[in-house]
């Protein structure tokens, strides 16, 4: 069956609805809490990364979490969140196939970076869902400190095809980074029936499923840290990460880095994507420290 883009896009939506509204106040403080676990605000604040998933927050919350208390604890006055952008309308996916297979990205229009306050920029990235937890308990956060936060800038690269430097954007984007930390958002690995893969090589998190989802995304860290960008890419498409773009760009402007997975769950799928089970997504906190 054919994917139906749009329609998706709007489930997302209101499922994150649904989920910070049962989330609440309290339940955003307790994941604040429980993310005190991880402190990678001295990683951020010698020029690494935090890389934070965006599926359930149910599921992953603390994980995202552990990110706003880095920004927060970095003692930055900017935060730069690089963004997965989502390929939500059939011309985004074509994109995005079509450099994966060699073609030059600058033959597509939506080449670029994008965001809040990019001049002339495109703004897909209004429609993605992709930042809606980080900015909630980031929100959530601030309010409980009652302290001024740094300033938020999110930007949201699409198509780097191996060439992140080449990305129009990229100059302005990396002289607003030599005064910030940055963070990014991933979902480094999507499995199971609902997400094409076959019944007989679906598995269950708990059943082999999670070791799988470990072993392929230290293949992708290890290729960062070679500042394999075309690797990357292509590594991203084979696991079925949303990553491509956003660990390119990450990488260029900080590497090298050293990453390391610090907490791996998973998020259950198949209700969203009217599937049997296993479908899922991995949800990976991930360290990239400055080599």
């Amino acid at each position: 069956m054919e994917l139906d883009r749009d329609q998706l896009q709007k489930n997302i939506h209101a499922l994150y609805a649904r989920e910070h509204h049962a989330l609440g106040e309290k339940g955003a403080l307790d994941l604040l809490e429980r993310a005190r676990a991880w402190d990678l605000s001295s990683t951020l604040a010698r020029g690494g990364v935090a890389v934070f998933p965006h599926a359930g927050v149910a599921d992953c919350g603390h994980q995202v979490a552990a990110a706003v208390h880095a920004c927060l604890d970095s003692g930055a006055d900017r935060v730069i969140v690089i963004s997965v952008l989502h390929a939500f309308n059939d011309d985004m996916e074509k994109a995005r196939v079509a450099v994966a297979n060699g073609e030059a990205p600058a033959n597509w229009r939506f080449w670029g970076i994008q965001g809040p306050g990019v001049i002339g920029g495109r703004h897909e990235w209004l429609g993605d869902y992709a930042l809606i937890s980080f900015r909630h308990l980031w929100g959530a956060e601030t309010r409980r400190r009652g302290t001024r936060p740094p300033e938020v800038l999110e930007r949201y690269p699409y198509l780097a095809g191996g060439k992140p430097g080449d990305l129009p954007g990229m100059d302005e984007l990396a002289k607003l980074a030599e005064n910030a930390v940055i963070v990014s958002t991933a979902d480094h690995f999507h499995h199971g029936i609902g997400y094409g893969d076959g019944a007989e090589n679906s598995f269950f998190p708990e059943s082999g499923g999670l070791q799988r989802a470990r072993i392929s995304i230290e293949q992708g860290i290890a290729l960062l840290e070679q500042q394999d960008y075309w690797g990357y890419n292509q590594h991203c498409v084979a696991a079925k990460s949303d990553a491509r773009d956003a660990g390119q760009v990450f990488t260029y402007l900080r590497g090298p880095l050293k990453g390391t997975i610090r907490d791996l769950g998973f998020s259950t799928a198949a209700e969203l994507y009217k599937s049997p089970p296993p479908t899922w997504v991995a949800t990976a906190l991930i360290e990239w420290a400055k080599v």
